[in-house]
């Protein structure tokens, strides 16, 4: 962290009121009490012009112990490139992991206002911890205008997310699974998830390694579509690695799997809401060398595609270096 910051080591975000600077009105904020702590931690505190303070959710939202979940630090870095520009809304983000993050300090995001023009707006965004750089973006906004419009249809049939049981009653399913995956899927968090097939999918050993999940937020959210945009940067980050290892028959929580992620990218295509079920539709191209490469298309209620995502990650056995 810079010498020049107060110190503090909180872990819980700050009740969720507008700071100054805040992005969001006084009224802006979601009244689900899980929804709000979300809220909360993507409303960073403004420390000086270009220049915001991100904190930790509660523990048991952490997805591995000791480590800040990546899609968190994307999104909060989203949030603080949307700080900087006014009237022009995301398209696409590319971000790198370069260290992992600490979850007992704060976090201080560091923006360069790269490029205004008349439609579009670059933005570079460094995330701070104890003095070095944890992760890098690049972020790039659009205007809104008219222009030609696609996309593609979804590539299976799935079911609707109310055919699908809540994760609380899923218990015959869960049981099969090993107990880190488990609790994995059972722990507390402010995005529901709704896997259509947990565990390895039917008929995978003889086809390309993918998975379906509908998710949305655990309760309403406010009309302001840069949070939107943030938590579903934020969620996009969730499970996503996961499918690299489907067709080898392992997981990110085993063990003997050394796994984080690599680099990040996003591109939003159309407006959406995350508190309303989305899809996020998975699949793994390629994986060697010790790492995998991981795509998603995210569709919304209708069919439309509204984002699209690639990740690698590293999924190095330890076997290999011990």
């Amino acid at each position: 962290m810079p010498a020049d910051l107060p110190p503090d080591s909180s872990s819980s975000p700050p009740p969720a009121t507008a700071a100054a600077g805040s992005a969001l009105p006084p009224d802006a904020f979601a009244t689900t009490p899980l929804v709000r702590t979300f809220q909360a931690l993507l409303d960073l505190e403004p420390l000086e012009v270009n220049l915001f303070r991100g904190r930790n959710p509660p523990a048991d939202w952490l997805v591995i112990a000791r480590r800040v979940f990546g899609g968190q630090v994307l999104a909060q870095a989203l949030v603080a490139a949307q700080r900087t520009v006014e009237g022009i809304a995301a398209h696409s983000l590319h971000g790198y992991f370069l260290l992992t993050g600490d979850p007992q300090a704060p976090i201080v995001y560091q923006v360069e206002r790269i490029r205004d023009g008349r439609s579009f707006a670059t933005r570079r965004v460094v995330a701070v911890q104890h003095g070095r750089p944890i992760f890098i973006m690049s972020a790039s906004f659009h205007r809104e205008e008219p222009g030609f419009e696609h996309s593609m249809k979804l590539p299976a049939a799935v079911p609707e997310p109310e055919d699908i049981p809540p994760m609380a009653e899923r218990g015959a399913a869960l049981e099969k699974l090993p107990e880190l995956v488990r609790a994995y899927w059972t722990r507390v968090r402010p995005i529901e998830l709704r896997p259509v097939h947990l565990g390895r999918p039917p008929g995978a050993a003889n086809a390309d390694p993918r998975q379906f999940i509908w998710f949305r937020t655990a309760g309403p959210l406010p009309d302001v579509p840069e949070l939107h945009r943030a938590m579903l940067a934020y969620t996009s980050d969730m499970t996503l690695l996961e499918t690299t290892l489907i067709e080898h028959e392992t997981s990110v929580f085993n063990d003997e799997i050394l796994a984080a992620s690599l680099d990040h990218a996003l591109w939003l295509h159309r407006p959406f809401r995350i508190d309303d079920w989305l899809l996020y539709a998975q699949d793994s191209p390629a994986a060697g060398g010790g790492r995998g490469l991981a795509r998603g298309l995210i569709y919304d209620r209708a069919g439309r595609l509204v984002a699209s995502v690639a990740q690698e990650g590293l999924i190095r056995p330890r076997a290999v270096h011990k």
